[in-house]
């Protein structure tokens, strides 16, 4: 076993975490491990009756820690100090306001019950109104580059969100640095001195033109002057 290398992959799905180990010569799966979301379970942070599904980053947190602990104990020690990668696998939009250390606002005193200051869920639709402004928004130029990604803009989608707890939220607003999406804060909270804060407009076809993203997410201050720090 001791020549043989393995890989560790993350899920992160609505209701779970699933973690495995995989052999990567191979692709034999050596151990797995799922924890569910206990505070997701328990129905907090979400009012379905408005569409709100936020989810608190220590769920995400403790989920990483005990599945990858447990796939490495069931694997044994060999396995274990053969592992030479994490892989991590998330659904989005699901951005989260951080203050300039990346923490998200959620895990700071004073915000750590306040659904605003958690990640929005992908299936969060508090945004509806958000982007039908910026569907319009983006007809007013004479290029639309939402044509680029998949030809209308979502309210699950990253500055639709934005926008919407920007303007429901004072402190959020005050207190937030920038935002970062569920699948770059994860690899960040275990390299945070290797990564720069970003933020990314997630569109169901990332292999569009990065131009076009940019482009559009750089005229979004005409229509909300909130979004202006963070359209960079």
């Amino acid at each position: 076993m001791s020549a043989e290398q393995f890989v560790i992959g993350v899920d992160y799905g609505t209701d779970s975490v699933r973690s495995v180990i995989v052999n990567a010569q191979n692709g034999n799966e050596v151990a797995s491990s799922v924890f569910n979301y206990p505070r997701w379970e328990q129905g907090k942070y979400c009012d379905a009756a408005h569409n709100q599904f936020r989810q608190h980053p220590l769920d995400y947190i403790e989920g990483l820690e005990q599945t990858i602990k447990d796939c490495i104990k069931k694997a044994g020690p060999a396995v274990a100090a053969s592992i030479r990668a994490i892989s991590v696998d998330t659904t989005g939009s699901t951005p989260v306001a951080v203050n300039e250390g990346g923490v998200p606002l959620a895990l700071t005193p004073g915000f750590e019950s306040n659904p605003n200051a958690m990640f929005v869920l992908w299936k969060d639709h508090t945004g509806v109104k958000e982007a039908g402004e910026i569907n319009e928004h983006a007809e007013k130029f004479d290029i639309n580059y939402l044509q680029y990604v998949g030809g209308i803009y979502s309210s699950e989608w990253f500055w639709a969100k934005l926008l919407h707890v920007l303007r429901a939220d004072e402190h959020v607003r005050k207190a937030c640095y920038t935002w970062m999406e569920h699948c770059d804060w994860i690899p960040f909270t275990g390299t945070p001195s290797l990564l720069n804060l970003s933020t990314m407009l997630f569109a169901p076809k990332q292999v569009a033109s990065a131009h076009a993203r940019k482009t559009l997410g750089a005229s979004l201050p005409k229509l909300n002057p909130l979004i202006a720090p963070f359209s960079n």
